[in-house]
């Protein structure tokens, strides 16, 4: 028994077997006392059985000897039903301390098997916890970065909308310049940012990168 609660002990850890080995525990300690409990009867059956025999043995024998041996008779039958009763006490004193004995193991077992159902639950409650405080984490780093995207588009857009309102404003500017006599630089033109050449593409290649960059960052 001690090595089967052991061993229900080091199952402590597993809140899905704790239940199982707490109901093995228990059923193990009722057999024992129930075990425990018969045996004491059976001893004490058996005593008075022996007593019994005993007793009508000397009974026989006194009524076969003569009338002189009646006394004598009567004195063992006396001897024998206090040696029975006295037999008789102490088999139903083994009984009763078995019995008692039997109530406390029953009792420490159902004891251990509380305190190790109240240890399966409160680890439950601690796993549930976690899980649910690493599923807000992980939902609110990803809405974080959901949002830190989202602004980064756009700014991205923002930078986007600019940079073609200035690219058409420089065009417009250059195409009217072409058709005077004397083509001069708009003064707008000249304060606004524009490539250094402006036959070159004017689809936006070097600041888009940065953004890109500044993402994936």
């Amino acid at each position: 028994m001690s090595e089967t609660l052991e061993q229900v002990a080091v199952a402590a850890a597993d809140p899905v077997a704790q239940q199982h080995q707490a109901l093995q525990v228990l059923t193990l300690a009722q057999r024992t006392a129930e075990e425990h409990v018969a045996s004491a009867r059976r001893e004490v059956e058996r005593i008075r059985a022996d007593a019994q025999a005993s007793a009508e043995q000397i009974i026989r024998e006194a009524q076969a000897n003569a009338q002189g041996l009646q006394q004598e008779a009567e004195k063992a039958l006396s001897a024998a039903h206090a040696s029975a009763a006295q037999i008789a006490r102490e088999a139903q004193s083994r009984s009763d301390k078995a019995h008692r004995e039997a109530e406390t193991i029953l009792s420490e077992a159902r004891t251990k098997a509380d305190d190790m159902a109240k240890h399966a639950q409160v680890s439950a409650e601690e796993l549930r916890h976690q899980a649910e405080q690493k599923y807000q984490d992980v939902v609110g780093s990803l809405a974080a970065k959901r949002e830190a995207l989202q602004r980064q588009i756009e700014a991205l857009e923002s930078f986007d909308r600019e940079y073609r309102t200035r690219l058409t404003s420089f065009m417009q500017n250059q195409l009217r310049a072409l058709w005077v006599d004397e083509p001069q630089v708009n003064a707008e033109a000249i304060e606004e940012p524009a490539p250094a050449e402006p036959e070159a593409d004017p689809t936006p290649t070097s600041p888009v990168p940065s953004q890109r960059a500044t993402t994936a960052a």
